[in-house]
């Protein structure tokens, strides 16, 4: 059952970015025997292309990366909800073999979950298009633009750099316990609206979504267990829709105190990707964004970033219908039960190339 006793968020998901920019802890290196083995387990992923929708964990087992994927995973669950691991050589390797290492290391961290409504379970975030985030028909992922505090769909979002772009796209995280905090300091009497389900703007995040428009409260508290699900620009796009019911003065007030503690000074931490960088993020943790970016000329040096959005069964207690696990869907089914679509790409050859769509 949900809290009614407001109070601060104590643990250690709450943190300022200031107090984290000047540590390493949140950066894991990887050793060599764990870069060679997850170089083998890639070369046979690639050589055996296996069905990304079907193949498991099991299949290809960590030894020397083991005790690090169940310590990355703590720190998700129940640390500060970030890790960056360090150290792959993908400048070395084809895109397909960083693929498969970081879908490789993604099954051992959770469940992958489709991304879109064509069931693919990479995606991209490589810029196709010179549009802004103020054109509707613009895709965050697509797009060069600068991105604000958002929440993904999945319980982890992982990013993994296989090229940086030649200025700027730097990461952004803050935690949302802390943004709650403030809230709570400031405006106690504005807090409990975030517990209420809001109207989160469906269709502008996947143009083929079934509906458009899904509800989610932004902050669930259940047993002591704090997660937030934020980003008010698809609470504001989704009035948008005349179906959509109105927001009160109140939650209008709330929202845009939420994003003023967001972007105060001190509030983030942002981090440069290297290539081989990859990011564990607890979407119930900490809000991303990131800053604008000028891309090489060439389409084989842009910017790339693959994700994946991942299910973890860490039996974090959340309320119904938190976020959008109520509509994502799993790797091997469609929405409505039938055969997985045949849309998707579903191996990891073409997986590991973004569709060039803008």
């Amino acid at each position: 059952m949900t809290e009614t006793k407001l109070a601060p968020i104590t643990t250690s998901a709450a943190w300022r970015g200031d107090a984290l920019s000047g540590k390493q802890d949140w950066v894991y290196l990887l050793s060599e025997d764990q870069i060679g083995e997850l170089e083998r387990l890639g070369a046979r992923f690639v050589e055996e292309d296996p069905d990304l929708r079907f193949v498991q964990a099991a299949d290809y087992p960590l030894v020397a990366c083991a005790a690090a994927a169940e310590a990355w995973g703590r720190d998700v669950d129940s640390g500060r909800g970030f890790v960056l691991v360090r150290g792959l050589r993908t400048r070395l390797y084809s895109d397909a073999l960083s693929a498969a290492i970081y879908y490789i290391l993604g099954l051992h961290m959770g469940e992958p979950i489709r991304q879109n409504e064509m069931g693919d379970l990479v995606d991209h975030v490589y810029a196709t298009s010179d549009k802004t985030m103020d054109d509707p028909t613009a895709l965050s992922s697509k797009v060069r633009d600068q991105l604000v505090f958002h929440s993904d769909s999945s319980d982890v979002v992982a990013l993994m750099c296989l090229r940086p772009a030649k200025a700027g796209g730097a990461s952004c995280l803050v935690s949302g316990a802390e943004i709650y905090n403030e809230i709570l300091r400031r405006r106690p009497d504005l807090a409990p609206l975030l517990f209420e389900p809001f109207h989160w703007d469906w269709r502008r995040q996947d143009h083929e979504s079934p509906a458009n428009t899904y509800t989610s409260p932004i902050i669930s508290i259940v047993d002591g267990v704090f997660s937030m699900y934020a980003g008010a620009l698809y609470i504001f796009t989704a009035q948008d829709y005349p179906e959509t019911p109105r927001l009160t003065p109140e939650q209008i007030e709330v929202l845009k105190l939420f994003d003023e503690i967001t972007y105060e000074p001190g509030m983030a931490i942002e981090m440069d990707f290297r290539p081989g960088d990859i990011q564990w993020l607890s979407n119930y943790a900490a809000l991303h964004a990131r800053t604008g970016f000028t891309d090489y000329p060439e389409p084989q040096r842009r910017r790339h970033l693959l994700r994946l959005w991942l299910s973890r069964k860490a039996g974090r207690p959340i309320t119904p219908g938190f976020g959008k696990n109520s509509v994502v869907q799993s790797r091997s089914e469609t929405r409505d039960g039938d055969s997985p679509d045949s849309r998707g790409n579903f191996h990891i050859g073409v997986a590991a190339v973004p569709r060039l769509i803008s």
